[in-house]
């Protein structure tokens, strides 16, 4: 029951920016003693859970641009898959998994120059081969590690000054979703399986999703840059000290 309530809070948090959960529900699973070839599945799956909701929630605030996370999206999810399919030792996922969260907390706290929220003008270029190449290696290690991808892509676009923070966490529930669903059936395939806790999870997940989005257009958009720093930050640290 307290892993359950944790994941609610988790969700909850994570969907006021756009996100799913994915490295919130690892880090409870496996505190709570769930068996480690059964963390990535049931992931994957709470993440299908909670992402739907609060995509359906951005699409009906109009706050999902289609185009461009079709550029996202296309080249993620045959990655996703494939990554479902690969299962990475302990020790590397956590180290590189860990790293790249904790790289993008701090260059965005950093406030690089000619970031969007340090003044700089949103891009108006077309979703180019920069955008196949993000979308694809988020993909890939979105199905390596059961992360839905989001906390990986909202980072890189805002730094990269593609995308404002709001717009960031418009793209990043659907992507999200389609990766987490590739590679769900990636996992599942290699032999991995659900937890058997899974169904009370995905409710508190479900739950969770549906009082975060509430706040999702409360927030500023430094607000919003803050807080997504803050969960990147916390998913690198717990990553690393596993």
């Amino acid at each position: 029951m307290l892993a359950a309530l944790a994941i609610l809070a988790i969700s909850a948090v994570y969907a006021s920016v756009g996100q799913a959960g994915g490295t919130g529900f690892l880090a409870v699973m496996a505190v709570s003693g769930i068996p480690v070839d059964q963390l990535r599945p049931t992931a994957l799956a709470m993440n299908v859970v909670a992402a739907a909701y609060t995509s359906w929630r951005l699409h009906v605030a109009r706050l999902i641009d289609w185009r461009r996370l079709a550029a996202l999206s296309v080249p993620a999810l045959p990655a996703a898959f494939m990554g479902g399919l690969i299962a990475l030792s302990p020790g590397v996922y956590t180290a590189v998994t860990g790293v790249l969260l904790l790289g993008a907390a701090t260059m965005m706290v950093a406030r690089p120059k000619g970031a969007l929220w340090a003044g700089g003008a949103a891009s108006t270029r077309e979703p180019g081969a920069g955008w196949t190449a993000l979308g694809a290696a988020a993909g890939l290690l979105s199905g390596l590690s059961g992360i839905g991808g989001g906390v990986f892509v909202a980072p890189a676009l805002i730094v990269l000054g593609w995308a404002r923070p709001r717009e960031a966490a418009g793209l990043s529930a659907p992507f999200i979703l389609g990766n987490s669903i590739t590679g769900l059936a990636g996992a599942l395939l290699s032999g991995q399986q659900l937890a058997p806790d899974f169904g009370l999870f995905a409710a508190a997940a479900l739950l969770g999703a549906a009082a975060g989005t509430v706040f999702t257009r409360r927030l500023s958009e430094r607000a919003i840059r803050l807080v997504l720093a803050g969960i990147v930050a916390i998913a690198g640290i717990r990553l690393l000290s596993r």
